[in-house]
């Protein structure tokens, strides 16, 4: 007698919007920096963080039943504390801070996602846009304070993408690298300080290169990593043995894609390498399901943009006149995609 199929993973994925916000509100709320390397009762924490009695042990529990907290005791009197994981990157008092990227999913990519089904039937964006006229990077480049919050959401996130890249590629036989999107300069300072031999660029727009200055100023770079600015859908890219781009192409749909593509095969010199580090979907696109919600986020931010396959990537350089390829794993869904001139 054959077993009947399981539900449960269908009510997991169906309602796993709870836990979710769970984690996110908990993110919003601070918990994780007030706790910090401490141990506090739900009592406590209420108090602190302004809780109603109601939900706080619903609230912590859940999060240890999650296994974002870790708790002594039982009852009212439990005392609940940090994980390792979430005293290390949830912690805004720590230098490994990624819940940056968290507070804009609370504030405004869950509220986008609601509208997905409308986004799958229109192919438009279900962000901002929609209640104006103005594309979102229009209206952050617009306004210096939050762009800055931003970036440094999204360098909490690339973090660890980029150091693994810095200790991953081959970088012996280069002298310079040029990163297009540079933003904080978060890239060409770790590459920087893992390869002395290396002069970087952080290019990126004008708005953006006052906080890559600060950024690199403050991680004592300053005399290997300089900043270049300009528009890289006009003109030229900076000349470099390396081009990187990390995070940037999955924002652009095929033509712009390609656009950039040949761009920075035009800037390398014969040997030279271009590196996209993205969550690179699998071939197949059975594996990779960050990949695959983030090229869905993606749709719902521009509708005609996505993320890629290692194929595709592959495909479209070989169009620009790269001569072979590779795909490096950096760890979780990203990798870095790479091709040599």
């Amino acid at each position: 007698m054959s077993q009947e199929p399981d539900h449960l993973h269908i009510m997991k994925v169906g309602l796993c919007f709870t836990a979710s916000q769970t984690l996110l509100s908990a993110v919003r709320l601070g918990l994780f920096t007030k706790l910090g390397s401490g141990a506090m009762t739900g009592k406590e924490i209420g108090r602190e963080l302004g809780l109603h009695p109601r939900g706080i042990w619903d609230f912590l529990d859940g999060l240890v039943a999650l296994a974002f907290l870790e708790r002594s005791g039982n009852g009212k009197e439990g005392r609940y504390r940090n994980t390792s994981t979430t005293a290390m990157y949830l912690d805004k008092d720590q230098p490994s801070y990624i819940g940056g990227v968290l507070e804009m999913a609370h504030a405004r990519l869950y509220g986008c996602w609601g509208n997905l089904t409308e986004a799958l039937q229109t192919g438009k964006p279900q962000n901002e846009i929609k209640h104006s006229s103005a594309p979102m990077f229009e209206t952050l480049y617009g306004d210096s304070e939050k762009l800055e919050e931003f970036m440094n959401a999204m360098a909490g996130l690339s973090a660890k993408n980029f150091q693994s890249f810095a200790e991953k590629f081959d970088f012996s036989s280069y002298k310079t690298l040029c990163d297009v999107g540079g933003a904080t300069g978060q890239l060409s300072i770790l590459v920087a300080k893992r390869h002395a031999h290396l002069r970087c660029i952080s290019f990126d727009l004008p708005a953006v290169e006052p906080i890559a200055k600060k950024h690199i100023a403050a991680a004592g770079v300053a005399d290997r990593v300089a900043t270049a600015s300009g528009d890289f859908f006009k003109g030229q890219l900076p000349k470099a043995d390396v081009i990187s781009m990390g995070m940037i192409l999955h924002d652009w749909n095929l033509e712009k894609k390609k656009h950039l593509i040949k761009t920075a095969y035009d800037a390398l010199p014969k040997g030279g390498a271009l590196v996209a580090i993205e969550n690179i979907i699998d071939d197949a696109r059975r594996e990779n399901v960050f990949g695959l919600m983030m090229s869905l986020n993606m749709l719902i931010e521009f509708g005609d943009a996505f993320d890629f396959t290692g194929a595709d990537f592959v495909g479209w350089c070989k169009d620009a006149g790269f001569r072979n390829t590779e795909i490096i794993p950096l760890g979780g869904p990203v990798s870095a995609a790479v091709a040599y001139k």
